[in-house]
């Protein structure tokens, strides 16, 4: 089996499972039966790397020694993981691309969940051929959000932080928030309005589509939303993941560096109190020159 024949190996991280399987990228569907370990109950990166090590393991002869893509709940900026909330606060700062690659002794490249399935749905979902600005959004624990346009991904959009009204919008319009409040869809729907609207006036993309588990009863919520935009449900669903992932896999350019410094969290404080920016010198120069020509004056 040629290269190009070869399915591509996409991995899912979660805080409770980690799951994959080989994808046909032509058609992106799984070639087989997913396997699915329990995340380990001490959740570093070097402990989920041993679980995607057997995941590999499990699937080398079908997917040869090609790169493979892995997916985590986190921002992942130039291979490095800048926050993290739900598996172990070691992942922050971790060049995850580097260790992972050095641990399966094969390139990977680990990539948001929410974006992943963005990718996905682009490619083979909902917004198959739909080449404009199309925001994909994950209705879940929170609100995971992918922001692409053209065809290509722009990462780590977070929409689902959106500050509405003083609040965190995941914090009332998720489906944990549903649950936990225990609205009706109609009451829920409500929330989501002012979500979408606000998301609506902010990047007025051409459609939005809706995934997370409730995305299966989207009937009785979806239809309640009046917006500009479409809004349609995921149609890869569970596995919208690893089909993601393993875009990505094959996306990879080739001798990228991967020890590119990550962002470092924000310090809210910075509001308060913002630091001035240090002048340079030739702009200390002139204007030390500026006011002695007024004192002179």
């Amino acid at each position: 089996m040629s290269v190009a024949d070869r399915p591509v190996l996409g991995i899912d991280i979660g805080g409770s499972g980690i799951k994959g399987a080989p994808v046909d990228l032509t058609t992106g569907t799984l070639v087989a039966e997913r396997l699915r370990i329990p995340t380990p109950r001490k959740s570093t990166p070097q402990a989920c790397a041993d679980i995607v090590a057997r995941i590999v393991e499990r699937f080398a002869d079908q997917i040869g020694d090609q790169p493979i893509g892995i997916t985590v709940p986190a921002p992942v900026v130039h291979g490095v993981v800048p926050m993290m909330a739900n598996l172990d606060p070691s992942w922050v700062g971790c060049n995850v691309d580097e260790l992972f690659s050095q641990r399966l002794g094969r390139q990977a490249m680990l990539v948001n969940d929410a974006d992943a399935a963005g990718l996905a749905e682009v490619r083979y979902g909902a917004a198959k051929d739909n080449f404009g600005l199309v925001i994909v959004t994950t209705l879940g624990t929170g609100i995971g959000s992918a922001v692409i346009h053209e065809g290509r991904l722009v990462p780590n959009s977070e929409l689902g932080h959106l500050e509405i009204g003083g609040l965190d919008a995941e914090s009332q319009a998720s489906a944990a928030a549903k649950s936990k409040a225990r609205l009706s869809y109609k009451r829920w729907a409500r929330r989501l309005q002012v979500y979408y609207s606000t998301v609506e006036m902010l990047l007025w993309p051409d459609l939005f589509v809706v995934g997370g588990g409730v995305s299966k009863r989207h009937e009785q919520f979806l239809p309640l939303l009046q917006l500009n935009t479409p809004i349609v449900p995921a149609k890869l669903f569970n596995e919208a993941g690893i089909v993601g992932a393993a875009t990505v896999a094959m996306s990879l350019p080739v001798n990228v560096p991967t020890s590119q410094p990550g962002r470092q969290p924000v310090d809210i404080r910075l509001w308060d109190d913002p630091p001035a920016p240090a002048a340079s010198e030739p702009e200390r120069k002139k204007r030390g020159g500026r006011r002695s020509r007024k004192q002179s004056a």
